[in-house]
């Protein structure tokens, strides 16, 4: 992806702000605390927030959390749904906080977008001494067939190359480096696979599906065939054709600890 593409489908999701907070899954516990045990402290920040929903998980486990988002439609969303959270404008590459105030940063389906060249000074900056950065995906299992089944029938717009548990380690593994081969601000990275699931009906995985960058950018007509070849997948299959049913999934995390 070139970088005027990259630009394009990273500012895609404001205009989907609302399905995005509707649609979009939680993140695992397990995950979110494997992410955060080797912190030296409770200060956390969520760095390209969006909507809220690893703010609103970590609303849940014992931490002092702020959130920095680039887009005005989804900070207000996030301030809509979460109005107690400390939420700010900001992004990765320009982060709104003091040196050294917080000591865990923590992404959610967000550190892909992050130019490391610019934007790992500035996460050490604000980490403390021993401080870690932490990226959290949500994932589809594909080692169920019927996942399997969708996410070949989807198209790579809508289960892309970190959106299953085999390739994500791949796409992740040098994900904390700067492309430039600028010096690295952290260390070794630890990649680890939680299980997490979503319950939905046929129309709220389609639904689901079309907040993906890649088909938040496409041509309208180009978008509606491929979520009519979804719905058509889905109404085929005994596992999704009728009623509710879980979305298998893992929370994947990528951690590191600042040097």
């Amino acid at each position: 992806m070139d970088q005027d593409e990259h630009d394009r489908h990273s500012s895609s999701f404001g205009a989907a702000a609302l399905a995005y907070a509707e649609h979009r899954p939680d993140y695992a516990r397990a995950a979110v605390r494997w992410a955060l045990e080797a912190a030296p402290g409770p200060r956390v920040l969520d760095l390209g927030a969006g909507t809220g929903k690893l703010t609103a998980t970590l609303a849940t486990v014992d931490v002092d959390v702020t959130a920095v988002e680039p887009d005005p439609a989804m900070l207000a969303e996030l301030r809509r749904a979460l109005p107690a959270a400390r939420a700010l404008p900001g992004s990765a590459e320009a982060i709104p906080l003091p040196d050294a105030s917080v000591d865990a940063v923590l992404a959610g389906n967000a550190m892909h977008w992050f130019d490391m060249a610019v934007a790992g000074p500035e996460i050490a900056r604000v980490l403390a001494p021993g401080g870690v950065l932490a990226g959290l995906w949500n994932v589809l299992d594909d080692r169920v067939d019927w996942v399997a089944g969708l996410a070949e029938v989807s198209g790579s717009a809508a289960v892309g190359p970190r959106d299953t548990p085999a390739s994500w380690r791949v796409e992740t593994a040098r994900m904390h480096l700067p492309k430039t081969g600028d010096p690295a601000r952290f260390d070794n990275p630890e990649q680890a696979e939680f299980p997490h699931g979503q319950r939905r009906t046929a129309d709220s995985l389609v639904a689901t599906l079309a907040t993906r960058a890649g088909m938040l950018v496409m041509a309208e007509p180009e978008r509606e065939a491929a979520l009519d070849r979804i719905r058509a997948y889905l109404a085929s299959r005994p596992e999704t054709a009728h009623g509710e049913f879980t979305l298998p999934m893992s929370t994947c995390v990528l951690r590191v600890r600042r040097r």
